[in-house]
């Protein structure tokens, strides 16, 4: 069977002002009609840029092909008319992208994201293209897919734009889709059903799959045949369960132990509870008609009980919307919520804003995206040292310097670069510096809000042996907020599940882990770990 698309000692550079970076050094492979080829590696790795090559969605310049070659059903890509690879485009080969809520057009319709490349590459008409619309998103399982084609992205959730994203890129019937890391930003339940549904899809159309990822869970239950990519070059190929069996490479071996393993730190029973919560509520009115008149309440947190002690470890999981993010964020003060918040024995709840402002100090938060929590016009000096200017201003320059560079140190960072900008730092950097924005007050107390979903595998287990180190060190109290429960499992001592804005399930790590009580926590632990590299023993163990 000749191949569907060939890719042959492809070359990818980006000039700038400064140098040439070679971004893609090399690259050879093929891909069979209805066969799953994946390409893997880290940020930077080059995978990306490889896939966004074969449809010359690159821009022209920076981007150069020094070298190489591109052939998709024996014609050449790389050299074809801007005319020719249009109609390749949507037809021939599909792509979904990582981030649906950036791809998607945030002003338009569901309708008119999916009909217009029907109506721009099959010509049909308004009405046609409706109804072949609603087909397609009834196909990758949108529910009641009429009422959904005047919602606009920000009306869906994640998993439903990435559906869209689906039905968008299936819309033109194309030969070859690209899947470039489609499940990154999912939950792990909203993960499986996204790999489901391109399995079954693939089966029913005969479709070819490209998929981009760095998460080798996800490659094992996709894939037949693995490229293994870092620094721009394949450094590993094979079927997939060689590569995961007797991989040769040493890069490749790296990212296979990669995981966040290791146990968390032992928690004493008797220990001082740092905070505690008693019947909180967290509930946002909805208001509609002319005055604005309450009509109901979105309960984001619904009668959640919690203690947590000292040197301990928090993990809340659960779904988007469950009420996880809201729940640290109401512990903290940072929304309004009714029942009793107590730190330190110290009743916190009715405290007027200046007193909580005081307090501040010992209580601090990293949030998920480091990105859009740190501010591109600050220096990484100017973002660490921000708090000590608001909660010790007596300090020097100099002492504040001295407790920038050893709270960098202390996360792994040069001090030598604390003048440069977040955005020449990589994402595990950017969330180091979160976290020593947070440990330079030396707090007592630290809701971690996702701070490894964004992060490739082998980051994420740096980032967990950092915080279980610092927290080893300095005696830290975590609430670590997470949908990823593999990150869960290393680091906490007890483990809350919310679901809806109620807590499911509450235990010890080890209880939830090796004998899940509820439905909803079975069905958690089920997504998470049918991918896992290393399976626990029999049903769930406890963590390793």
């Amino acid at each position: 069977m000749s191949p569907l698309l060939e890719v042959e000692d492809l070359h990818v550079d980006f000039t700038t002002e400064e140098r040439v970076v070679h971004a893609v050094r090399g690259v050879s492979f093929t891909i069979a009609p209805g066969q799953t080829v994946a390409l893997v590696g880290e940020s930077g790795s080059g995978k990306s840029v490889t896939a966004l090559s074969v449809l010359r969605l690159l821009a022209y310049p920076p981007a150069s092909h020094p070298n190489g070659s591109i052939r998709f059903k024996g014609e050449d890509l790389l050299g074809a008319s801007e005319e020719a690879i249009r109609k390749v485009r949507g037809n021939g080969i599909s792509m979904i992208f990582q981030e649906p809520m950036s791809s998607l057009n945030p002003l338009h319709t569901v309708e008119r994201q999916v009909s217009e490349a029907l109506i721009v590459h099959r010509g049909m008409s308004r009405t046609a293209a409706r109804g072949r619309t609603i087909e397609l998103l009834t196909e990758v399982g949108i529910q009641n897919p009429q009422s959904r084609l005047d919602d606009f992205p920000h009306q869906l959730s994640g998993g439903q734009r990435q559906r869209v994203m689906i039905a968008m890129a299936l819309a033109n019937e194309p030969d070859l889709l690209i899947a470039d890391e489609p499940t990154t930003a999912l939950d792990v339940t909203v993960q499986a059903q996204v790999l489901d549904l391109l399995q079954s899809l693939q089966k029913k159309r005969g479709l070819a799959i490209l998929f981009i990822t760095h998460d080798l869970g996800i490659v094992r239950k996709m894939a037949e045949t693995v490229h293994v990519m870092t620094e721009g070059k394949i450094v590993e190929s094979g079927p997939t369960e060689t590569i995961f069996t007797a991989p040769q490479h040493a890069y490749t071996r790296k990212l296979l132990a990669a995981e966040p393993r290791g146990e968390p730190l032992p928690a004493v029973a008797e220990a001082e509870p740092v905070m505690v919560a008693e019947h909180l509520r967290v509930w946002f009115p909805i208001r509609r008609g002319l005055f604005r008149r309450t009509v109901g309440h979105i309960k984001a947190v619904d009668d959640v009980d919690l203690t947590i002690r000292r040197g301990e470890t928090l993990g809340v999981v659960g779904e988007s919307g469950s009420g996880k993010t809201t729940l640290g964020r109401a512990v903290l003060r940072l929304v309004r919520s009714e029942g009793r918040i107590a730190y330190l024995g110290q009743p916190i709840d009715g405290l007027p804003a200046g007193r909580i402002r005081l307090l501040r100090k010992n209580l601090q938060m990293v949030f998920q995206d480091p990105y859009g929590s740190l501010s591109p016009r600050m220096s990484v000096a100017d973002i660490v040292a921000e708090g000590l200017g608001v909660h010790e201003p007596a300090l020097t320059p100099a002492e504040r310097d001295a407790r920038v560079v050893q709270a960098l140190r202390e996360v792994g960072l040069d001090p030598a670069d604390r003048q440069r900008y977040p955005h020449e730092f990589s994402g595990g950097q950017r969330q180091r510096v979160a976290i020593a924005r947070a440990m330079v007050l030396e707090p007592k107390f630290v809701v971690l809000d996702e701070p490894t979903s964004a992060l490739d595998v082998s980051v994420q287990a740096q980032v967990v042996d950092l915080l279980r180190e610092l927290q080893r060190r300095h005696g830290l109290t975590y609430m670590f907020i997470s949908h990823d429960l593999r990150v869960v499992r290393a680091l906490a001592n007890h483990v809350l599940v919310m679901r809806d804005g109620k807590v499911v399930e509450h235990g010890t790590a080890r209880d939830v882990f090796a004998a899940p009580q509820s439905d909803y926590t079975r069905a958690l632990l089920a997504a998470a770990f049918t991918t896992d590299l290393t399976p626990p023993a029999g049903t769930l163990s406890s963590p390793e």
